[in-house]
């Protein structure tokens, strides 16, 4: 042996004569046997010098250095006994035949020792704890890595580099013939080369691998030599037979059993090819079978009775398919979004016949929301108006509803006048009457001009859509109601969207035509102030841009909060008119407010007022025909009108003071239930 790889002979010899005679060895022998090994500094790795007639410590011998626990065997330099490992922190522990490291109660049950990669591998699910603390391992065992399914320490002999180690041959670990030394952050082990297997700790401890005995690792003739062997193809007229592992001639090839293989590779292949088209058959026949339950789960059979037997029904949408639909969405990619609604995620789609469609897919699988798709699809089923999305169809085949509209290509009313596109587009004062009187003209409809009344419920900028001319297009049906014509109010779980929502039906739960009404209004103040329904105030609270207008309206400071463009576009009789519109649109009490026809026909004598203001001004600065009116003179002529229309003006009274969202709702608790 050589005169790394020594025991601490003295001490070996006193521990088992120690063991033998039932005492307890002599510290101070122990002590003398570990001086008389010279050991790294700090490096944990010890090794007795061989010189005069001390033993040298032979890891290969079995008594007392006992060299498995169990079924694991444990090599050097890891041994159970201190004289019989390199250093302590490479001392285990056997207990009840499983292999254990650190001291109680911070023990680990050893999996694996790997002496080529320097690892040594622990159960971290240890009943006796999850970390190391013992001080005498801790140190020791600080690099342990517990992050993955086993607790992993990468070891090293000495805290040194190959470089340093090699220059003290009486303590270098890497003692065998054919051993390599690897450096890591940690210090250094040492490994067989390649070609060779075993423990490079112990002289002859690397020993040659003979790759020829290894399956499947030459497919000819295979010679080995050490550390390396050679493989060479199999002669001409020869064949590697890989249960003998060697050539053999053609008097091996059997015409037979050639015919029988042939035969067995192509039944395989058939097999095979049968099993597919099985599998693939089977799988439609699935997907027919659950598309087939939910159309029946999503109403689909009273959805059909529903459009076949409703002589209402102004145009007859189409089912369609749910793989048609994927087709057009791509199988409903992210990318394909257009927006989330309240009810469901709007997708953009191209059909077979190229149209180009908007797909709405429900949000929630429950009971009350396949009713209210439902009921979507039998309202606009209903409706023929040019400003009100049209429905193309829907589909049941899936596990959510989804509906098939008319893609309207230039977003929301919401966006225009808040979001991004408010920056690229401006909208001037004479589209903003158009769009409002475009949206009353809708709802005026739905109130009383379609064949059953119809109550939105969801009135909001962000459910008006705008195509490529920017004309509006009422959207969002999913909470809409229809009523008998017998009928004026319906009681209703509340539904809506705060800033828009109607407080006598918040109060009430009674839904009536009116809450619409409400709705609408403010949307007019949006589209007078450029501002969002929900505000935030200077002390970080949320006001409601209904009532904050109705203020700055009872205090004649309307202007300050009116959007500089409109101020700039319009005269003041133009923007007083809109604001007593908005005003009375937004009184609390649902019976106080006009009817959507009433706001209609408003909105037309004021589009009318500015219609005939642009021609004047266009004639006058021609200089073709006479000033224009002034503003006291139209002001007066139109209310005249709207007053003849049944149409009351607002007084000052009439208006509100500016809550809170809180005090908002305190406030409605007045209304009568």
């Amino acid at each position: 042996m050589g005169p790394v790889l020594l025991c601490l002979a003295i001490a070996a010899a006193t521990a088992v004569c120690a063991a033998s005679s039932g005492a307890p060895p002599s510290p101070d022998a122990a002590a003398v046997a570990v001086g008389s090994c010279p050991t790294y500094s700090g490096s944990g790795y010890s090794s007795a010098s061989d010189g005069g007639n001390q033993e040298e410590y032979d890891p290969n011998k079995e008594n007392p250095c006992k060299r498995s626990c169990g079924s694991m065997p444990i090599p050097f330099p890891f041994a159970l006994l201190s004289a019989c490992s390199g250093s302590n922190r490479f001392l285990l522990n056997c207990t009840s035949n499983k292999t254990l490291i650190g001291i109680p109660p911070a023990q680990y049950q050893v999996i694996n020792i790997s002496l080529d990669d320097g690892v040594l591998f622990v159960n971290k699910h240890s009943n006796l704890g999850d970390i190391i603390t013992t001080p005498t391992v801790a140190n020791e065992l600080h690099d342990f890595d517990f992050s993955g399914s086993q607790g992993i320490w990468r070891w090293a002999v000495a805290n040194q580099t190959c470089h340093t180690a090699r220059t003290d041959q009486l303590s270098y670990a890497c003692v065998s013939n054919n051993s390599l030394c690897v450096d890591r952050s940690t210090g250094y082990h040492c490994k067989c080369s390649l070609g060779y297997g075993g423990n490079a700790y112990i002289e002859d401890g690397c020993e040659d691998i003979d790759e020829c005995s290894l399956p499947n690792f030459c497919n000819g003739n295979c010679q080995n030599f050490l550390g390396s062997y050679r493989c060479s193809h199999c002669p001409r007229g020869s064949i590697f037979d890989p249960a003998k592992r060697v050539c053999i001639y053609g008097h091996g090839l059997h015409p037979a059993g050639l015919l029988i293989g042939l035969s067995c590779g192509i039944g395989v292949l058939f097999l095979v090819v049968g099993l597919i088209l099985f599998v693939r058959r089977w799988r439609r026949h699935m997907q027919r079978k659950i598309r087939r339950e939910y159309f029946q789960k999503n109403k689909g059979l009273l959805l059909e009775q529903l459009m076949l037997s409703d002589e209402n029904v102004a145009h007859d949408p189409k089912i369609f398919s749910l793989e048609e639909l994927e087709k057009a969405t791509d199988n409903f990619h992210s990318t394909r979004i257009l927006g989330c609604g309240g009810h469901g995620t709007v997708y953009k789609g191209i059909l077979l016949d190229q149209r180009v469609v908007a797909i709405k897919k429900s949000r929630i699988v429950e009971q009350n929301e396949i009713d209210q798709f439902i009921n979507e699809v039998a309202i606009l089923s209903q409706i023929v108006h040019r400003n009100v999305v049209k429905l193309f169809g829907c589909c049941l085949e899936s596990k959510v509803p989804l509906l098939v509209y008319e893609f309207i290509s230039n977003g929301t009313l919401y966006d225009l006048l808040h979001g991004e596109q408010s920056t690229t587009f401006s909208l001037t004062w004479e589209d903003s009457i158009r769009i409002s009187l475009e949206v009353a003209s809708a709802l005026s409809y739905l109130h009383s001009a379609a064949s059953i009344p119809i109550f939105h419920r969801d009135v909001k900028s962000a459910n008006i859509l705008l195509n490529d001319n920017y004309t509006s297009k009422v959207s969002d049906f999913g909470a809409s109601r229809s009523i008998s014509i017998d009928e004026t109010r319906v009681v209703t779980i509340v539904q809506g969207t705060f800033g828009y929502l109607d407080p006598e039906y918040f109060h009430t739960c009674q839904l009536t035509e009116k809450s619409d009404v409400y709705s609408f209004g403010v949307i007019l103040v949006e589209i007078l102030t450029r501002k969002k329904p929900i505000i935030v105030n200077c002390f970080g609270e949320n006001q409601n841009l209904g009532h904050c207008f109705l203020q700055t309206l009872q205090h004649g400071t309307i202007m300050e909060i009116v959007d500089p463009q409109i101020a700039k576009e319009a005269n003041e009789s133009e923007i007083n008119e809109m604001a007593s519109l908005a005003e009375i649109c937004l009184r609390i009490r649902g019976e106080e407010r006009p009817k959507m026809k009433e706001v209609e026909l408003r909105l037309q004598l004021l589009r009318a007022m500015i219609t005939e203001r642009s021609r004047q001004e266009l004639l006058r600065n021609n200089g073709i025909g006479p000033s224009v009116q002034s503003n006291s003179s139209t002001t007066s002529v139109t209310r005249s009108v709207v007053l003849r229309a049944g149409i009351g003006i607002s007084t000052d009274q009439d208006a509100t003071r500016c809550y809170t969202m809180e005090q908002e709702l305190v406030s409605w608790t007045d209304l009568p239930r």
